[in-house]
């Protein structure tokens, strides 16, 4: 169900693109958008990795720089049956993770300090399961296209207030209204799907670590620790924070419409509902013994 719903909402994103398109320029602007929309979809999924991993400054980690972290994402990516991707560190304190790339063999897992200074071992497995869970259901890719698409459609919104659109096709009113509503829509839409490949990833990240518990004590230490925690190069590319596992910007409360992700307490409640069903817990991950970057526990 939860993929049927994405694809229902990226099919209404594309409509939205569409009808922008249409009332620019009639049948001809609506294929014109669609072009583009999709042009930029390419340059995206192409180079969303490199983006936004330098804008938020992510450090690279080798095997003997990332030691028992390195060798715990390596493990949980071999179960996940998923080649290892690139391990990065985010120079923050606040707790927190995201993954991305175009596709499993392009992809990269990025930890904050703060994460591996705070978090246990088993919590941490739990965070770097969720993440690999996004690559192994390409939600990199849903996502960068879902963001490139409202990009467009607040382009093309933007575009109709100094053309007005076709005077057959609203006028100056439907102008007006489609700047305004036609973004908002974009950005429920986006939101939406993200909320729903984050419970995806909560349920085959637990499986692949093989504790829910775990990471249900994670999402529960993140979502405290993210609050009280800036994370500065999270807020000043907020268009990202959908990728991480928990929202890491510091705005104020919002209506949960408009929430990048669903409400942690309903995300750990259904881990915890995994807890007594989940499947053979896997032989507990060793240590390397090489040090490197680690947690508590």
């Amino acid at each position: 169900m939860g993929n049927a719903k994405v694809f229902i909402l990226m099919a209404a994103m594309t409509a939205l693109v569409m009808a922008l398109g249409w009332m620019l320029g009639g049948q001809g602007g609506a294929v014109i958008a669609l072009l583009l929309a999709g042009g930029m979809n390419v340059f995206s999924w192409w180079n969303s990795d490199k983006m936004v991993l330098r804008q938020q400054g992510a450090v690279e980690l080798s095997p003997s720089q990332g030691g028992d972290l390195y060798a715990l994402t390596a493990e949980l990516a071999r179960r996940a049956d998923l080649p290892m991707p690139k391990l990065y560190l985010l120079p923050t304190e606040q707790p927190n993770a995201f993954a991305t790339g175009r596709n499993p063999e392009n992809s990269a897992v990025a930890v904050t300090q703060g994460l591996v200074r705070t978090l246990s071992r088993d919590e941490i497995a739990g965070v770097i399961a969720h993440e690999l869970a996004h690559i192994k259901h390409r939600d990199t890719l849903t996502m960068t296209v879902t963001a490139t698409m409202a990009g467009a459609i607040a382009m093309m919104g933007n575009m109709m207030l100094f053309t007005g659109g076709r005077d057959d096709r609203g006028g100056g009113l439907g102008a007006i209204l489609a700047m305004i509503f036609a973004p908002l829509a974009a950005m429920m839409v986006q939101m939406a799907i993200s909320r729903a490949r984050e419970f995806e990833a909560d349920a085959t990240g637990a499986q692949i670590c093989g504790q829910p518990q775990a990471l249900a004590s994670a999402l529960a230490k993140i979502s405290q620790m993210a609050g009280r925690t800036l994370n500065i190069p999270a807020e000043r590319n907020p268009a990202a924070a959908s990728m991480f596992i928990v929202n890491p910007l510091n705005g104020l409360r919002m209506d949960r419409l408009f929430a990048t992700h669903p409400a942690t307490e309903d995300r750990i409640a259904r881990l915890i509902a995994m807890g007594g069903g989940a499947r053979e817990r896997p032989s507990p991950i060793p240590r390397s013994g090489r040090g490197g970057p680690w947690g508590r526990g």
